[in-house]
Formats: structure tokens, C-alpha cells, sequence
């Protein structure tokens, strides 16, 4: 593995009872880098994160390559920001306590010890008075402070890479824009390796180098985010894309993907995007993209260099019919 990459993943596969729900995924992540992975629901965004843990649920089998291979050192090496802070959090300690265990699960430091140094990590992230609020239990903190006492825990113990999934979902937009600048901070403070799993495409825009887009368990394109949104050159993520507000020209129905994404069981023969895809051939039908260079970044698709741009324009419906003026009574 390179000297600057801090994870390396190559070929995972991940299958439950012989259907793989992940499939031949490769991506590495670098010191102070934010790798995004999004995708629609099932894209297998979420199994990709909890088997760089070494947490995938029971029943499931694996293959591939996790280089190094950090799930012994859960805690230490690599951490877990959790969507749902207060599921994470014990109701019944106080979350100072949980921050110092979470410091001599990996450290033979005294308790005292133990103690400051989960002060000094809430008093990082933004925690204000954070010698009370060490002393404080998770249900007399506000969501974003929960999030951000989760992240403290994340990074305390300084881990090579961060592991964040869907860390904003319950959070409005300005608790949402504190909590990623708090984590970005700590990512960069400690120089670690982050992993956003997220739905969010303005999280990805603003907070992210890189990003991957998932399809079916599948990279379907993989490269510098700010050229990827501005030029996607995968199909999918140009569908992505044109269903956002902010894309959608003023008169217009906000364009939507149809269809829904097959379930793993039931993929279609070629690429699995195919029977959703207003671009789609017949060797698209019949033969799987493999992941390609072009143009600077990884796609896997038969007909990137086909694409129109802005590529969005694939996925725009017609304009929304004008209303009638209400006849006024003569």
C-alpha cells in the first residue's frame, strides 16, 4: 500500500447466503481526505462502512482485500461516527464517563487522566463549559451537541480513519454545517482518513475531495468531487444530480429517476442501471461495465463519452404546463 494512502480496499464482496449485496468495490482513502460514498437507498453504501469496521451483521461473508486490516483496533485505528448520536450514547452514564472508557480501552492512563483528556476532546469540538457538561448525561445535551460529543469519541483516540455514516441526517442545515466543520477539523487535527456515507449531494459539494457513487453494490463513477458534479460523466450520477432543486431550471417539474434501484437477488443482465438509463444500448443490456479511466476519474459505464452536457439534461422532463388565468365574471 502507498506510503500516503491510509486505507486500501480492492475486490470487497460482501453477499448474504450467496447473493451479494457488494460487489467487487476498490477505493483508497488518504491522510486528511473526506471520501464520500452516495448513492440511493440499497446501493450497499452502509455495508461498505460497517465492513471497513469489521461490523457487518450476522450472516454475512466476505471477500476481498481491507488493507491494513483495522477491525482489531476498533476505537484506536479506526472509528465510528454514528447516524443516530443518542442510540450511540449511554443513557445511563454521563458522557464524560463514556469518553474517558473509550480512553482506557486503549491506554493504561489513570482515570484522572482519563477523565481530562474527555474534557479537552468536548471542549474540541465545541462543547461550551465542557467541565459540566462532562458531567452532563446524552439526554441533557441538543442534537448537534450529542453529534458532536459522538465525534470527540470518534477522534479522542487519534485513529487513522474516520468512519462516518450518515452523521447529519437528523440535524436542520445550520446544526448540520457545524457538526461536518467540527468533524473536517478533527479529521485534518489528528490526520486522519474520513469516509462519509451520506445521501446528502450539498454535503458531498461542500465538504468532500473525493466522492464515489454507488449503484447496486457496484462504483459506477469515482473522482475529484468538484469535477464530478460539475461534468458527471456516469448516467446515474447525472440522474442523481438532476433531480436536486438548485439543477432544475424555473418553469420546470423536478426531474426524478424512474424506476427503483433491483435488488440484488433480482439484478438485470448488464449493467444493472440499464432499464433506468435514457442513454442505455443494447451492449448495455447484455454485458457489465467494468470501472475505466476517463477523463481523470473511474466510471463504469459503456457510454460516458456519449453523454451530453450538461449531462443532467438526459433525465429533464418537459416544462411545467403554464396556469390558465381564472376567467373573471363579466
Amino acid at each position: 500500500m502507498p506510503s500516503d494512502v491510509h486505507l486500501s480496499v480492492r475486490d470487497l464482496r460482501i453477499a448474504f447466503e450467496g447473493i451479494e449485496a457488494v460487489r467487487g468495490l476498490s477505493f483508497d482513502v488518504r491522510p486528511r481526505e473526506t471520501l464520500a460514498i452516495v448513492g440511493e437507498s440499497g446501493a450497499g453504501k452502509s455495508l461498505t462502512a460497517r465492513a471497513l469496521l469489521g461490523m457487518l451483521p450476522r450472516g454475512a461473508t466476505t471477500s476481498g482485500t481491507i488493507d491494513p486490516d483495522l477491525t482489531a483496533h476498533r476505537g484506536r485505528r479506526i472509528s465510528l461516527v454514528p447516524q443516530d448520536a443518542l442510540s450511540a450514547l449511554s443513557p445511563v452514564h454521563p458522557v464524560g464517563d463514556q469518553l474517558a472508557a473509550a480512553v482506557r480501552s486503549v491506554s493504561r492512563v489513570s482515570r484522572k487522566e482519563a477523565r481530562a483528556r474527555a474534557v479537552a476532546a468536548l471542549d474540541r469540538v465545541g462543547i461550551p463549559d465542557a467541565v459540566r457538561k462532562a458531567r452532563a448525561y446524552p439526554h441533557e445535551y441538543s442534537g448537534g451537541m450529542r453529534q458532536r460529543a459522538v465525534i470527540a469519541m470518534a477522534t479522542i483516540n487519534e485513529p487513522d480513519v474516520v468512519v462516518a455514516d450518515e452523521p447529519t441526517t437528523a440535524l436542520d442545515e445550520d446544526r448540520r454545517e457545524q457538526v461536518l466543520r467540527v468533524l473536517a477539523e478533527r479529521r485534518d487535527a489528528v490526520g486522519a482518513a474520513l469516509v462519509l456515507v451520506t445521501h446528502d449531494m450539498d454535503v458531498v459539494r461542500d465538504h468532500a475531495d473525493r466522492v464515489l457513487v454507488m449503484y447496486a453494490g457496484r462504483l459506477t463513477e469515482l473522482g475529484p468531487t468538484d469535477e464530478v458534479l460539475a461534468r458527471p460523466r456516469a448516467p446515474y450520477t447525472a440522474g442523481l444530480l438532476a433531480s436536486l432543486p438548485q439543477h432544475t431550471p424555473p418553469g420546470r417539474r423536478l426531474p426524478a429517476l424512474r424506476g427503483t434501484p433491483p435488488a440484488p437477488a433480482a439484478l438485470p443482465p448488464g449493467c444493472a442501471f440499464a432499464p433506468r438509463c435514457p442513454l442505455a444500448a443494447d451492449a448495455c443490456h447484455t454485458a457489465q461495465p467494468e470501472p475505466q479511466e476517463a477523463e481523470g476519474r473511474l466510471v463504469a459505464c459503456h457510454r460516458w463519452q456519449d453523454l451530453p452536457h450538461p449531462a443532467t439534461e438526459l433525465f429533464r422532463e418537459v416544462p411545467a404546463p403554464a396556469q390558465e388565468e381564472e376567467q373573471q365574471p363579466a
